[in-house]
């Protein structure tokens, strides 16, 4: 019994070192679209052909540009800041690929006593392949609009699983807290989880039509790209505010219905300041010309919001 207890504090640990991996690639991923790094490495798995990346134009051959052509088109001039920046992200990818097998393998355990915790954890590393094979197209499609998006939404999905997997082996260590109306609080956070999740989605297409729009534009002109972006603009910033309001709306909610010790509250906490930080990077985006070092910042903590309204989720069902 205590080995078996030992066994699920490690998948248990190892599931969190995971998550957190998770949430590092999708911010090294966003580093890549701020530095414009996207087609850094022309090719996949390799890059230029090369497992270990170039450093200097002078490791290529003369016609590289129309040897690693991509869907037809010559690829741009070789900077070796956008190849290594693009290598890192895969190579971080890679790592992914080995902790959430692991996860896997440490999960084999909990099968006869807990077989979500197996599957979900499967599920995770079904995922994280089909993403490796989404990032080949990526790169084929010559970041193709459209596909940035799904590669965003299967990151999300893998990181909500991975947080389900590890607190469905938490779940016999946790004690039940009084909730007076858990539908209504499920209800109304199910609704902020669909709002910010759809609000995220917004966001990477309002960056595809910021590239779109970079290169025909430059970046001279910074100021112009949002008035240049459009409907899709208008709606995520609006949207914002609906985002915000239902989630201040969920967070009353949870403190009218908890007993003031719940460490739900502190979930909560967390969450707020996680909203209000967000809402602020927005504005100063908007307002500033898109300053590149916040698109990381911004994207990042989305994603993380969603990660906390899943976990305060699992929680409120499991003490129903």
């Amino acid at each position: 019994m205590e080995r078996n207890s030992e066994f699920g504090r490690s998948f248990r640990r190892f599931g969190i070192i995971t998550i957190i991996a998770v949430y590092v690639l999708i911010a090294v991923g966003s580093i890549v679209r701020m530095t414009d790094s996207g087609m850094g490495c022309p090719d996949w798995p390799r890059c230029f052909g090369q497992w270990i990346p170039p450093t200097d134009i002078s490791q290529l051959p003369e016609n590289y540009k129309t040897v690693f052509a991509v869907a037809g088109k010559q690829i741009a001039d070789f900077d070796a800041f956008k190849t290594w920046i693009e290598y890192v992200n895969r190579l971080v990818g890679v790592l992914i690929g080995f902790l959430i097998f692991i996860t896997l393998m440490l999960s084999i355990k909990f099968f006869r006593v807990k077989s979500n915790v197996f599957w979900s954890a499967f599920l995770a590393f079904v995922l994280v392949g089909f993403q490796g094979w989404l990032g080949s197209k990526v790169v084929a499609t010559n970041l193709q609009v459209g596909m940035i998006t799904i590669h965003m939404g299967v990151a999300l999905l893998i990181v909500l699983i991975l947080i389900y997997s590890v607190f469905i082996s938490f779940q016999n260590t946790l004690k039940p807290e009084y909730i007076r109306q858990p539908r209504l609080l499920i209800s109304v956070l199910i609704g902020c989880l669909i709002l910010t999740f759809v609000q995220i989605i917004l966001g990477t297409q309002v960056r595809e039509a910021i590239d779109q729009i970079s290169v025909h534009l430059g970046n001279s002109i910074r100021e112009t790209w949002l008035e240049e972006v459009g409907l899709v603009f208008l709606v995520h910033r609006s949207f914002s505010w609906l985002v915000l309001g239902v989630n201040l709306y969920f967070i009353w909610l949870l403190h009218r219905n908890l007993r003031t010790n719940s460490r739900l509250l502190i979930w909560s906490k967390i969450l707020i300041g996680s909203l209000l930080i967000e809402l602020m990077t927005g504005v100063v985006m908007n307002y500033w010309a898109i300053p590149k070092v916040l698109q990381p910042v911004h994207l990042s903590l989305a994603s993380w919001i969603l990660g906390i309204q899943f976990l305060i989720l699992l929680r409120l069902n499991y003490s129903k």
